[in-house]
């Protein structure tokens, strides 16, 4: 895999169930299953989905107008069987409106397209999820 391609985060335990991940870049993020307010794993792959699509779909229709409003909730039920904990039922709603204008009118038009195709195509969170990628995990 070349450098380019290569993707890292790393997690460091700051608490009982509170961890920190950082990115080569030096951006921090505090969440776990007891961070207060923070974000659970759960909810950070939920907003993982969302934000990947969300950046597709904003680059694509923002070249053409500003949005008045763009937001996105994702859903899914939180299933715990005989198979394990997951989630399943994930569903994205983009809520995006524009103002008048040709611009807008083109980037109201592109919307659809723009949404179909980061969902079968360039958003990379929930092709992954989609494509089943195994996991491997090890101990150092």
């Amino acid at each position: 895999m070349a450098d380019d391609d290569a993707r890292h985060v790393t997690l460091e335990r700051i608490d009982t169930g509170v961890y920190r991940a950082t990115n080569p870049r030096g951006g921090t993020i505090t969440f776990g299953s007891n961070a207060g307010e923070g974000f659970s794993p759960v909810e950070l792959l939920l907003a993982a989905i969302g934000g990947c699509s969300a950046v597709d779909v904003d680059t694509v229709t923002g070249r053409h107008a500003d949005h008045e409003t763009f937001a996105v909730d994702v859903d899914a039920t939180y299933v715990r069987d005989e198979t394990g904990n997951r989630l399943t039922d994930v569903e994205m709603t983009f809520r995006v409106t524009f103002a008048e204008g040709e611009g807008a009118d083109k980037a109201r038009d592109l919307l659809p397209r723009a949404v179909r195709t980061s969902h079968d195509r360039t958003c990379t969170v929930s092709r992954t999820i989609e494509a089943g990628t195994p996991i491997s995990v090890r101990i150092a």
